[in-house]
Formats: structure tokens, sequence, C-alpha cells
């Protein structure tokens, strides 16, 4: 199956993988960060942790990022309370958008 058209939108060409290269049911979810004005692709299994999809989209957007705690995941504008939860568990599905932002505000200089 191919991945869903919103993946592709305004996004890196590459595509990051996560978890097992073997997984059966593997997912294609977008992760932005409006402070870089970027998004990447990330394909993982539904049964992967939001925490991996959060490292991984971390390091290739904001890679100057210290402390992936600094930073909050949301999806449909809600934050996700237990990153430990799968991604099916935390409410996404094949073609989610997941939102990366800095947990506390910063400001304007």
């Amino acid at each position: 199956m191919s991945a869903p058209f919103v993946t592709t939108l305004r996004s890196r060409a590459t595509e990051l993988r996560v978890g097992a290269p073997d997984a059966a049911n593997r997912w294609t979810v977008r992760v932005q960060m409006a402070e870089v004005w970027d998004a990447v692709r990330v394909s993982a299994p539904a049964t992967e942790p939001v925490l991996a999809v959060k490292v991984a989209a971390l390091e290739a957007l904001f890679p100057e990022a210290t402390y992936h705690d600094d930073f909050v995941v949301k999806l449909g504008g809600i934050e996700v309370l237990d990153e430990n939860a799968t991604l099916a568990e935390a409410g996404a599905r094949d073609g989610s958008i997941f939102l990366l932002a800095h947990r506390r505000r910063r400001p304007i200089r």
C-alpha cells in the first residue's frame, strides 16, 4: 500500500524508518515542527511507541536539541501525555500528523 497523500505534502524526500525493518502493518505518519518550518515522514509499525517516533523526528528536524523531554508531541491539537503508548493506543492511524513543539514558550529575541 502506498503512503497516504497527506504524508507527502511539503516533507523531505527521505523517509525515516523506526522499529523493526520486517514489521508488518507499517504506518507512514507526518511529524512537523513549526519552529523550523519543516516536516518529515516517519514509517513505523502501529505498535511502535510515540517516543521512538518523537526521538527520530527530533534528530532529523532539530539536531541541536539536548533533551527530548523539552519537547511535546501533539496529535489532533492535543498533547500525547503517555509517550510510551503505541501509535495505535495514542489514537494515530496511517497518515496521521503529529506536531512537535517546545514544551515551554520561549521569548522572541
